[in-house]
């Protein structure tokens, strides 16, 4: 079995279901854990950081990990930094041998980016795979050195969930390591803008919105964005989280060498582009934290404190993104069975690691196949 560590509603799961891969989860979170199970996809509800590790050795065929990002998330308050240097030493006091992540931490979650050392130092599991945000890489890093000196095969990096038909450009710091076969980076399956005249290895197209949720008749309205605490990728600053960034767009104004590009600084209101009023845009995120994408694109990373976050809008009109809508934008079921509150519903989706990705993932660390079109297995 795999053995998926902070499992929450099933993201992972999901991916392994689409290979024929059995999982069992360690989640602590209530509503997550009805979640799965009510998906077929079996919980232990617990603390993954004080679990025992025992009951699973010599079971695990592969260990999955997607610790709590909220701590380094560029979305929330990063208390996480202020932990990195504890949070390296722990990764080397676990690779030791030791058990106890301490007290004194600026956030409480921060140590459980360094719980997979331990998980991984005593089941010895054939392949393994981390995810968290894109700060986290360096910790990824790091631990990937550890696992070399324990005779695994490890790639460390950034993944745009987009590139492996995930109609969202959620981009995330991923860790693949086996010690039974050399490990890559997965191979991309979609990309932006694929060449026409590409004869071997075509990619796809990246998945818009209006695909996934069955939207036809988009004409390719422009691309707005607004926001000062958006993903970075939003705003063409790479994988910077750094402040101060500057927002551009095109103006409405052609000249002799063409379109001027827009500039305006975070401290002020964002402009809004929109060629065509009457087509619907997906709003996430609130107030000035705001990117807004047109349907022929790919969701913005769903990032859902409350439900208002994701709003689809029109300059007429606008209503709010059901569950399954969001689901479907993290390449969920349209039908998966959320348990909770609406708001729980919704960060469950949100925390969720799209299971689209997640088979890529997993297809890559267990040597296993993936079918290219979205959301099917091989």
């Amino acid at each position: 079995m795999i053995l998926d560590a902070y499992a929450g509603a099933g993201g992972w799961d999901q991916g392994a279901r689409m290979l024929g891969l059995p999982t069992v989860g360690l989640e602590k979170w209530h509503d997550a854990c009805i979640t799965a199970v009510k998906a077929g996809h079996p919980r232990i509800r617990c603390d993954v950081a004080t679990y025992p590790t025992a009951p699973f050795v010599g079971r695990v065929t592969g260990y999955i990990a997607s610790p709590p990002c909220q701590a380094f998330s560029p979305a929330g308050k990063r208390a996480g930094e202020q932990d990195k240097e504890r949070v390296h030493q722990l990764i080397d006091d676990y690779a030791a041998g030791g058990n106890d992540p301490g007290d004194g931490w600026a956030d409480d979650r921060s140590h459980h980016a360094a719980q997979p050392v331990r998980w991984i130092r005593d089941l010895r599991p054939p392949w393994a795979a981390l995810e968290q945000v894109p700060p986290v890489l360096d910790l990824w890093q790091h631990i990937g050195d550890v696992l070399r000196g324990w005779g695994y095969s490890v790639w460390t990096g950034i993944l745009n969930a987009a590139d492996y038909g995930v109609p969202q450009t959620r981009r995330r710091a991923i860790l693949i390591a086996s010690r039974v076969r050399p490990v890559f980076q997965p191979e991309t399956t979609h990309e932006q803008n694929p060449p026409a005249s590409a004869l071997f290895g075509a990619r796809f197209p990246w998945v818009s919105m209006a695909q996934a949720l069955g939207w036809t008749g988009i004409d390719g309205p422009a691309r707005t964005v607004c926001g000062a605490r958006s993903p970075r990728w939003a705003y063409g600053q790479g994988s910077s989280y750094a402040t101060g960034w500057t927002l551009e767009t095109e103006n409405r104004t052609e000249t002799s060498a063409g379109r001027l590009p827009y500039r305006r600084s975070v401290d002020r209101p964002a402009p809004t582009v929109v060629s065509n009023a009457g087509r619907w845009e997906l709003h996430a995120g609130e107030r000035g934290n705001a990117t807004v994408r047109s349907l022929d694109e790919p969701a913005a990373t769903v990032l859902c404190s409350r439900p208002g976050n994701l709003t689809w809008k029109t300059k007429e009109a606008s209503r709010q993104v059901g569950i399954s809508e969001a689901a479907v934008l993290q390449s969920f079921p349209a039908d998966y069975p959320w348990h909770g509150t609406k708001t729980s519903q919704f960060l469950q989706v949100a925390n969720a690691v799209p299971p689209v990705l997640a088979t890529a993932i997993v297809a890559a660390a267990a040597g296993v196949g993936a079918s290219r079109q979205f959301g099917v297995a091989a």
